[in-house]
């Protein structure tokens, strides 16, 4: 199946050479994106399907349709010298950093080898992490739970249901209407896991982990199979039991359910699992500064406050609720708001303005009437065109406030040192003369 690879906001044109696609395929991926959830949001959406090509949009992940797939990777900033599939392979390995910090998912990304990076696509890296996980798991035994069931038994098991015996047994008292308790692996749970297994063996290409899929289908093989929209992630308890099985839970509705959707039927069928970088980039970025934050007295809120900016006069009424990405409070107090943007930053030498929108800066001054915090920042990811260092790129006071507004950058290419440099960003502690120079 021919796999084709893209990145945010750069095009595929139409075409049979390296780096083109072919026009049937792009109009079946691009058809396919049409009807994802994301088709449309804002006029973003997932694809252009152009006259001249395919371009990709603020949404990366897979899209399969037909004899053809598609893999859009975010645009972040590598080493510039390295050939684009080392450029890709790195891409990737973030991006699944990315998303282990924003799931909670303990991920060893050495487990693959720099070839196998650039050589598999992200959903054929995610499938083998998957398997892996579960395997492990299921060596230790399949979760049980008890279940309640009712069965019209010879002899009493359990409690004898009263209603049911006297209107279904009143003639036939050689038969008990019980209800009993039962151990059983066929639980939501185990029925989520095969959900996922079988449905990862209808998406994969590669051999290796169509064989393992199998594999696990087989030890699945007396477990209820139900449609994925029918499915009691309700039921669901994860608890000491069961604790072990958390990270798979994540990673089952990571692949079947929220930022991920499938269509089927007609010339259009194919599947796609998609992330909107905006949420992601804010779910990572939270719950590291509050990895990063542990132990210096600071709470972090992720998605808090939901304060009201009007109220109507007469009735009272709410209005207009704000949700801030990251709240960070002393002794209860909100000391900065900080809003997460999946966008590119200018230096201030070419725009003074820094590219920020101006819909982004009316949002900040709602948030320092309301919240009342002494700072304000926009972070956004980083670039070389912002110098060497992640850091405050620019202070601003907003008129009639005391609050300083901050634009600031991170840089989500370099692990190294990550939650200390989010800890001085936050506590704004300047870098070194040194730490400048690179």
């Amino acid at each position: 199946m021919p796999a084709y690879t893209v990145r945010e906001w750069e095009k595929l044109v139409y075409g049979e050479g390296e780096g083109q696609i072919l026009e049937r395929h792009a109009d079946r991926l691009a058809s396919l994106a049409a009807r994802s959830a994301f088709a449309g949001r804002g006029g973003s959406g997932v694809l252009e399907h152009g006259r001249h090509g395919l371009r990709a949009r603020g949404v990366v992940g897979i899209l399969a349709a037909g004899d053809a797939s598609l893999e859009i990777l975010p645009k972040i900033d590598v080493a510039p010298g390295e050939t684009r599939d080392h450029q890709n392979a790195a891409i990737r390995k973030r991006l699944v950093h990315m998303l282990a910090v924003a799931l909670d998912l303990k991920i060893d990304l050495g487990v693959f080898t720099n070839l196998a990076w650039q050589r598999e696509t992200l959903l054929e890296i995610l499938i083998h992490i998957f398997c892996n996980k579960l395997t492990e798991a299921l060596r230790k035994g399949m979760p049980r739970r008890y279940i309640t069931r009712e069965d019209d038994l010879p002899t009493l098991r359990g409690q004898i249901d009263i209603t049911r015996q006297f209107t279904r047994h009143a003639v036939n008292p050689g038969r008990l209407a019980c209800r009993f308790d039962l151990l059983s692996e066929d639980t939501p749970l185990n029925r989520i896991m095969k959900a996922a297994v079988l449905h990862l063996s209808r998406l994969s290409r590669r051999a290796a982990n169509q064989q393992r899929l199998r594999e696990l289908a087989f030890v699945y093989a007396d477990i209820t199979d139900m449609p994925v929209a029918t499915l009691r992630w309700d039921q669901v308890v994860i608890d000491r039991t069961n604790r072990a099985w958390q990270e798979l839970f994540a990673m089952a509705q990571l692949f079947l359910q929220d930022h991920y959707q499938t269509t089927t039927g007609g010339a259009g069928q194919g599947t796609a699992m998609l992330f909107e970088m905006n949420a992601l980039f804010e779910e990572y970025v939270g719950r590291l500064i509050a990895r990063a934050l542990a132990g210096t007295g600071l709470t972090v809120s992720l998605q808090g406050g939901r304060l009201f900016c009007l109220s109507a006069t007469d009735s009272g009424r709410t209005m207009f609720q704000t949700r801030p990405d990251i709240l960070i409070r002393q002794g209860g107090m909100v000391i900065q708001v900080i809003d997460t943007k999946w966008k590119r930053l200018s230096a201030r030498i070419d725009d003074p303005k820094q590219g920020v929108s101006q819909a982004d800066v009316y949002q900040m001054m709602a948030y320092a009437q309301l919240y009342d915090a002494p700072r304000l920042m926009l972070l956004y990811p980083h670039h070389p065109g912002l110098g060497t260092q992640d850091a405050v790129q620019g202070r601003f006071s907003i008129t009639g406030h005391a609050t300083v507004l901050e634009t600031a950058s991170i840089d989500v290419a370099n692990s190294a040192d990550m939650l200390e440099r989010l800890r001085r960003l936050i506590l704004g502690i300047e870098p070194t003369a040194q730490e400048l120079a690179g």
